[in-house]
């Protein structure tokens, strides 16, 4: 580029009255109002959020219309699109999950980047108010907020995010760059190469054992891939254990049907009850693992099945809570229940179904 061109651009970049006005007549100094329309910053205090609100139901009718192609109904990541919910207290794992949940330090960052970049090949067609929603359900579906939140401008700054002090200064540059300042190793580093990580961890390699339909609480929807029949174990009978009468609780049954929405995308309960992309509950407890007809389930249910293991509180509750974790092997994206009493609240729900 010749030097005039360059000066020239400076000046349309740069408004320099010196430059433009001096010496080519071009250009002015932006105006308050032009540097205000191009002023988008976000900040952690709030400053720079638009007033609007959003609450959570409103978010998960817009996350599902909007978000949940690629991020699953419950936040969960559909294939290799991001999770967002879920991975607490992992960070210091070998594998650690990383969501909006578990490692975002500032709400502002998510309000600002679905705004600015969400949803995938629309960005920045969503209202003020769409996002805030959005920003709520992504909270609820992280349990930090109840199913009744409503965020905006107002109580935007005031909220707190769980891994707000999980990040540190970066002091490498003092603490450690001299320790790799030495002669790099060029041959015979190593007394033994070992393999230290598989392409299944990032979940590039599919895995015959895993693949199929999911039991109970299952989070995709479309996109199962079928497990040849000489794979799968026979489909066993409906068979519910006698057990002794357990009294429900009918208002910790009516808390845990306002958690049960969450699962309300794959599962159904009560008269009427289907098989979605999950089985139908009724009679859950006490049923059975993998005992609903006409539902293909996977691998790791037919094996259970085949134990004869049977749902009851400690098994729902540990399932609830962490159903990879519990059964591994499933394929159901819900990351889990995180509160105690929500868990609980659900069983005594299911349990009322199952009466």
């Amino acid at each position: 580029m010749s030097k005039f061109l360059k000066v020239t651009a400076a000046a349309l970049v740069l408004g320099s009255p010196a430059l433009a006005e001096e010496k080519f007549g071009l250009g002015r100094p932006a105006l308050p109002e032009e540097v205000a329309a191009w002023n988008k910053d976000v900040l952690p205090d709030g400053r720079g959020i638009p007033e609007g609100r959003g609450d959570v139901f409103t978010g998960e009718e817009v996350f599902a219309e909007q978000c949940a192609v690629c991020h699953g109904d419950f936040a969960e990541g559909v294939d290799n699109w991001p999770v967002l919910a879920g991975g607490f207290d992992t960070l210091g794992d070998k594998d650690p999950v990383k969501t909006v949940g578990s490692y975002w330090p500032h709400l502002s960052t998510v309000w600002d980047y679905v705004n600015r970049s969400m949803p995938f090949g629309a960005a920045q067609t969503l209202s003020p108010d769409d996002v805030y929603a959005i920003t709520a359900y992504i909270l609820y579906s992280n349990d930090l907020v109840d199913d009744d939140f409503e965020l905006s401008h107002e109580n935007f700054a005031d909220f707190e995010m769980y891994n707000k002090d999980g990040f540190i200064i970066d002091d490498r540059a003092e603490t450690e760059y001299t320790i790799w300042s030495g002669e790099p190793c060029m041959e015979n580093c190593k007394d033994e190469v070992k393999i230290t990580m598989r392409a299944s961890v990032v979940d590039v390699t599919p895995e015959e054992a895993d693949e199929g339909a999911d039991g109970a609480m299952q989070g995709h929807s479309e996109g199962t891939v079928e497990v040849a029949a000489t794979e799968q174990a026979a489909e066993p009978e409906a068979e519910v254990v006698e057990t002794a009468a357990v009294a429900v609780d009918p208002e910790l049954a009516a808390a845990g049907e306002k958690v049960f929405r969450k699962c309300k995308s794959c599962h159904q309960i009560g008269e009427g009850a289907k098989n979605r992309s999950g089985p139908q509950l009724n009679g859950v407890m006490g049923r059975t693992f993998g005992a609903v007809e006409d539902f293909k389930y996977s691998l790791v249910f037919n094996a259970a099945a085949e134990e004869g293991r049977v749902w009851d509180d400690e098994s729902m509750s540990a399932f609830l809570a962490k159903p990879k974790g519990y059964l591994k092997g499933t394929k159901m994206g819900f990351g889990g229940l995180k509160k105690e009493d929500d868990i609980a609240a659900v069983i005594a729900y299911l349990r009322s179904a199952s009466e």
